[in-house]
């Protein structure tokens, strides 16, 4: 059950982390002149766009009036037009892992009922998958930071940024969560082990040998 839940929050989080625009944040940057706050009479305070693989957030000058002045969206509208060739292959690498991590997520939720495919233990194939998953999430973040040298990082980081260097810029929560779930996909890659061992009880063998095909367990 333990696998089960962490098979399911590593996909998540490692999804939320791709999608998001917080992998970035950029360096400060004053509001306009026009920018003021009309309750106040002072001028807003400095904010810090967010700049993600392929999305981007952004404050709007004309939106100061309404409660919300932070507009996030996809600034690339295709693969190409992704700011650099290493987040490109961060793009191809990232969702791989993370659509075989939602794939064993799917499939954990049966383990509790069938242990086994064709003699196979279920629970030793998706730890396997997890392991590659983990390779593919390993490779998409080593390439992520040598983009940092892209004019769009540059543009949010400052002349300094270059690759495997932030400048200006810091890391943000997507990024981090990022590693976090590629450290727990190898964890969750090694409890499958624990999984198969812990369902190879002596009362389940006993079931198999009566006869019964579908045993679960709770």
């Amino acid at each position: 059950m333990l696998w089960t839940l962490l098979s399911i929050v590593v996909a998540f989080a490692e999804l939320i982390a791709f999608m998001s625009a917080d992998w970035l944040i950029g360096k400060a940057k004053p509001s306009s002149s026009e920018e003021v706050d009309n309750r106040t009479g002072g001028s807003q305070e400095p904010y810090r766009p967010t700049l993600g693989i392929y999305g981007r957030c952004i404050r709007i000058s004309h939106m100061q009036f309404s409660r919300r002045d932070t507009l996030c969206g996809p600034y690339a509208e295709n693969f190409s037009e992704i700011a650099s060739g290493f987040w490109q292959a961060t793009a191809i690498f990232l969702p791989m892992g993370i659509m075989i991590l939602c794939t064993v997520a799917f499939v954990s939720v049966f383990t509790m009922c069938v242990q086994s495919i064709m003699k196979k233990s279920i629970f030793n194939v998706c730890g396997l998958l997890q392991g590659i998953a983990g390779l593919f999430l390993i490779l998409g973040l080593i390439l992520y930071p040598a983009g940092w040298g892209c004019q769009k990082a540059i543009s949010y980081c400052g002349p300094y940024a270059s690759a495997y260097k932030l400048g200006d810029c810091s890391l943000g929560w997507a990024f981090y969560t990022a590693i976090g779930g590629t450290v727990l996909t190898f964890i969750c890659a090694v409890f499958s082990a624990q999984a198969e061992i812990a369902t190879s009880s002596d009362k389940v063998q006993e079931e198999i040998e009566e006869g019964k095909n579908l045993i679960c367990l709770l």
